[in-house]
């Protein structure tokens, strides 16, 4: 399913002393299977604009099209729209409500009127596929853990099969454990079943990793547009709107100022890793030292990759 807004603008409080302007003039398509990360300072129009692609909101000017298809051009279809375009709230546990976990990630399917055969079978995919096993089917979901909850949070919103899946959010409050389990299962619900995701975050370092795509918003537009690096590239764009790049990006970039020869466009850990590896091998190669390395470097951060590039610990 194709999403597509067009000059999209919304007003809070319109008419009013307290009006205010956080959508201006919005555009972009987004195509069936695309993994798009969305980014922007507090206040610089995200929430509403997730809002909006769901229906939550009308907007004041503009449209969104499902499909080629206004979504608000029948008020009566409301529903189907929130049923094709799920969104995950940030803290989802805290619509948990059911006796147990089945109970609450069946709520959704029931309500669409789905029938109990084919609403168990809905529950039990979406608990599969965010990693809740079956031995906590019947548990209170006020049992489970931070993560946990999450997960099964989200399966809520997969129970209702969703087309487009926004996550907004996500990992907010979990510990490292809990973050990197929601996106080992956000990946798995993408290669799976194949839906598009737009996954709004503070994170650089996972929207790096992660996503194909970056908008970035600013002050209720749309800034840029594009594929990681190239978002990445333009990192004095990025700070002039209160943002940065992954810190992994300034960390390359020290590195090149010291005389290494390492490739631009690097803005992951494991990327990062691989690359400075295959620096440090070609030194070796060349019959260089880690004492040679670091007298380019100032010695403690390359001393860190330097030895673990040699296969050692640290």
């Amino acid at each position: 399913m194709q999403i597509e807004v067009e000059n999209l603008s919304y007003i809070y409080s319109e008419g009013t002393a307290f009006e205010k302007r956080a959508l201006a003039g919005v555009n972009f398509k987004i195509d069936k299977g695309e993994f798009v990360g969305l980014i922007g300072q507090t206040g610089s129009g995200k929430s509403t604009l997730i809002q909006q692609l769901n229906a939550l909101l009308t907007p004041s000017t503009g449209t969104v099209l499902l499909d080629g298809r206004n979504i608000h051009a029948d008020k009566a279809n409301l529903k189907s729209v929130r049923q094709r375009v799920g969104l995950v709230f940030q803290y989802p546990e805290h619509q948990l409500f059911e006796a147990t976990v089945f109970k609450d990630v069946a709520f959704g399917p029931e309500n669409m009127g789905i029938s109990p055969d084919e609403t168990d079978g809905r529950v039990r995919d979406a608990l599969r596929i965010v990693g809740i096993d079956e031995e906590y089917f019947e548990k209170s979901p006020f049992e489970l853990s931070g993560g946990q909850k999450r997960r099964a949070a989200i399966a809520g919103v997969l129970a209702m099969r969703p087309e487009i899946l926004i996550l907004d959010e996500p990992t907010a409050g979990l510990d490292p454990r809990g973050r990197e389990e929601i996106f080992e299962n956000i990946n798995d619900m993408r290669v799976e079943l194949g839906i598009t995701i737009i996954l709004v975050s503070h994170s650089m370092e996972d929207i790096a990793r992660l996503v194909s795509r970056v908008m970035v918003m600013s002050d209720g537009r749309i800034i840029m547009d594009g594929g990681v690096k190239e978002i990445f590239m333009n990192i004095a764009v990025l700070e002039r709107t209160g943002l940065a790049a992954p810190q992994t990006a300034y960390l390359m970039e020290e590195l090149k100022k010291r005389g290494f020869d390492l490739p631009d466009g690097v803005y992951t850990v494991d990327a990062a890793f691989g690359a400075i590896t295959d620096y440090f091998n070609k030194l070796e190669a060349g019959g260089a030292t880690a004492g040679h390395v670091n007298k380019h470097t100032g010695g403690a951060i390359t001393d860190h990759f330097y030895g673990r590039a040699a296969g050692g610990e640290r």
